[in-house]
């Protein structure tokens, strides 16, 4: 995940002419000093506990307003999935889309029965033609130990192929995957600090429980710790009107991070549209990766301007209101 890059500006304040005698001379230092002042006042912000827990603050701003709500990353094998039975049977289009898959399912239970059948049929006949052919080569020959090898090797490769997707499988089950506050398949964003702190408290019910550093969070977490950084702070809000603003007006910053948070977001909360519409290949992946090579200096971050100009703002509008509104959808909001 990118992070945004912090660069401090000093100016250098230049000499003030020499005021006439006459002239009160003008102190210059109150200024910054109440700069410094306002600095000192402010705490700075203890990440000692995050760090420990492995858990973020995270802050998301959507077209309905701006909440708070946790992140973590963890090993795939180690997560269960949030569950999404429940808030699947609350969409009518999804509801109506399962029954008609359903009523398919069962005229192809029917079909498969029947082809089954016939192709038990047609196997036992292959078998018996296989089994006189075999006779027939066996007369004549010396041994089977070509044969024999070749089944051998047969089975090794078979074998290999079998650890190949062990191999896989304990890949995919180690790297790390994104949980957020979830609960039934919806995200849990809260509007203020305080109300997310109160909840974490009181023990509800969420996905984010599961993690053996919750309870560690849970008992020492206060409203105060809660302050996203500035690499997790999103604003889904803007990205749509962004984009129709024109090649010139697009904030690639706010675009690329709008596509981390959604991949994430679409990640846990199982919205396999979402999924899909930013995946590899897909126009919105290389809006992505277009941004990502034109903020890099040199000769790949001309071709990334270059390949942005051919990226319709309308397409790409389009796509990012679709994404937002599925994420809205499953947005459960407390004060």
């Amino acid at each position: 995940m990118g992070n945004r890059t912090h660069t401090e500006v000093s100016v250098a304040r230049q000499s003030p002419q020499r005021p006439d005698a006459d002239e009160p001379e003008l102190d210059d230092t109150e200024a910054p000093a109440a700069a410094d002042e306002v600095e000192a006042d402010r705490p700075p912000v203890n990440r000692a506990l995050w760090d420990e827990v492995r858990i973020d603050p995270v802050e998301i701003a959507l077209p309905a307003g701006t909440g708070f709500t946790l992140r973590a990353y963890r090993p795939a094998r180690e997560l269960t999935p949030t569950d999404v039975v429940e808030r699947d049977q609350d969409d009518p289009f999804l509801a109506r889309r399962q029954v008609v898959e359903t009523e398919d399912d069962e005229e192809v239970v029917i079909l498969d029965e029947e082809f089954a059948a016939l192709s038990a049929e047609e196997d036992d006949e292959d078998d018996e033609k296989a089994e006189k052919a075999a006779k027939g080569r066996r007369k004549g020959k010396a041994d089977d130990d070509a044969a024999e090898d070749k089944a051998e090797s047969e089975d090794d490769d078979e074998e290999a192929e079998e650890d190949d997707e062990d191999e896989d499988e304990d890949a995919a089950g180690d790297e790390e995957v994104p949980v957020f506050l979830t609960h039934k398949g919806r995200l849990l964003l809260f509007k203020t600090p305080e109300s997310l702190v109160s909840f974490i408290r009181s023990g509800a019910p969420n996905d984010l429980s599961q993690l053996d550093s919750w309870n560690e969070l849970s008992e020492r977490l206060e409203p105060a710790d809660i302050a996203p950084l500035d690499e997790d702070t999103y604003e889904l809000d803007l990205v749509v009107e962004n984009l129709r603003g024109g090649h010139d007006a697009w904030d690639h910053e706010l675009l690329i991070e709008a596509g981390e948070i959604a991949r994430d977001l679409a990640y846990a909360l199982r919205l396999p549209a979402v999924l899909d519409m930013l995946s590899a290949g897909s126009s919105l992946d290389d809006l992505d990766e277009a941004l990502r090579a034109s903020v890099n200096g040199g000769i790949g971050g001309f071709l990334g301007r270059r390949r942005l100009k051919k990226i319709g703002a309308q397409t790409a509008s389009l796509g990012w209101r679709t994404i937002v509104g599925k994420i809205s959808a499953v947005v459960d909001w407390r004060d």
